[in-house]
């Protein structure tokens, strides 16, 4: 193991993307992350596409470098073996809807009586109160309600949903993020109480999204579909080049603007003083587009990106999956790494984001069967023996 959060440790009992994506995250940084899922069932995203020979590909990333287990928590033996291991983690990690645990008997009370100091993260579609605390919810749920969905798309077509999940990867962050800032403020203060953090992920995800409610509030409007041009700044749009490419312009500056103007051959375009400001540009953004799109029309990506790149533009290729891993920025960066994988010998996926100097993350290995860990964790934490555990494995307690 490597890592700054080298000695912390985690219990993941989350399923699916959001939650699991925290402890992944902490589980990058250096954290000993242990997964728990349900005996027999397994946690639903194994089941998630895309698959090779019948195993789950997502799985792999979306819960590398853990260690996994199964218990049945809904039994008594199941929750008195968690309790017995509990002393040893520092974050439990769950996203049941709220109230679940506490029917199981694994409540706050009993958690913190058995471990005082534990930071525990519940991940839920709306909080822990409120009517709709006991509501179901995915990403797409949280992108709804959140006001992601609808500013996304065309103006004259319905509301549009990204391809990935992406309220789950939202949630996922700030769950990483606050876990780190409990364990810091501990830390700095001193304290010895542990916490309780409640994250909703459809507030998650439109708290990223800053200026819709102020505006609302002020200007008595919601930001709008605009298809792929900026909100807030001109040029901003997808183009297509001649050899049937695409690229994504942006520059909010006049400095990035300078630069964009003279790469498709019009320096005239900054004496106007409609094209002067942002601001200005921003109510002509519609002539702006027509020239640029009659440019970029005209002009292979090669030649597209050969002239921006003299001109200082801002200017980038719309890359697929083939593209990234093809790239010379990425594999100077080892973006994209090959890990060793009990199925496939190896397998390519990104990299340890962001980068330390002096304690980089790792990616130990890709996310494993279930519980392939049950004999060295309930060895190491609660000394069961090889009799004890097959006991358990058949009365399915593991």
């Amino acid at each position: 193991m490597s890592g700054a959060l080298e000695g912390l440790k985690v219990l993941d009992l989350a399923t699916i993307v959001a939650a699991p994506l925290t402890a992944t995250l902490l589980a990058d940084y250096g954290a000993e992350v242990v997964k728990v899922e349900l005996p027999g069932a397994g946690d639903g995203l194994r089941g998630f596409p895309p698959f090779k020979d019948g195993k789950g590909l997502w799985w792999k990333v979306a819960n590398r470098g853990k260690r996994f287990i199964t218990l049945d928590l809904r039994t008594p033996e199941g929750r008195d073996m968690l309790l017995g291991m509990l002393p040893e983690f520092d974050v439990l990690i769950e996203n049941f809807r709220p109230g679940t645990l506490d029917r199981w008997g694994l409540d706050r009370e009993t958690l913190w009586g058995t471990n005082a100091r534990l930071v525990i993260l519940r991940t839920t579609a709306f909080g822990q109160d409120g009517p709709y605390s006991h509501k179901p919810g995915f990403a797409r749920i949280f992108e709804a309600m959140s006001g992601l969905t609808y500013m996304t798309g065309d103006p004259d077509r319905s509301p549009m949903h990204n391809g990935y999940p992406i309220g789950d990867a939202i949630g996922g962050l700030f769950g990483a993020v606050s876990v780190l800032t409990a364990l810091l403020g501990r830390l700095r203060s001193g304290a010895t109480e542990g916490e309780e953090i409640d994250l909703s992920l459809t507030e998650a995800t439109y708290r990223l999204l800053d200026n819709q409610i102020i505006q609302y509030d002020q200007l008595g409007s919601s930001p709008e579909r605009t298809g792929n041009r900026s909100h807030y700044s001109a040029p901003a749009n997808v183009y297509a080049t001649s050899d049937g490419q695409y690229v994504s312009l942006s520059g909010s500056t006049q400095a990035t603007f300078k630069g964009n103007a003279r790469a498709i051959g019009r320096a005239d375009l900054l004496e106007d003083e409609r094209f002067t400001t942002n601001a200005e540009r921003f109510k002509h953004q519609i002539l702006l587009d027509e020239m640029f799109a009659a440019w970029f029309a005209g002009h292979t990506l090669a030649e597209a990106l050969s002239a921006f790149e003299r001109e200082g533009g801002t200017l980038a290729p719309i890359y697929s999956a083939e593209q990234i891993v093809g790239d010379p920025q990425f594999q100077a960066r080892d973006a994209v790494i090959s890990v060793a994988d009990e199925d496939f010998g190896s397998v390519r996926m990104q990299g340890v984001v962001p980068k330390f100097r002096n304690k980089p993350g790792s990616v130990r290995h890709p996310g494993r069967k279930a519980g392939t860990d049950n004999d060295t964790v309930y060895g190491e934490m609660l000394g069961l023996d090889a009799e004890a555990l097959a006991d358990l494995k058949a009365r399915k307690i593991i």
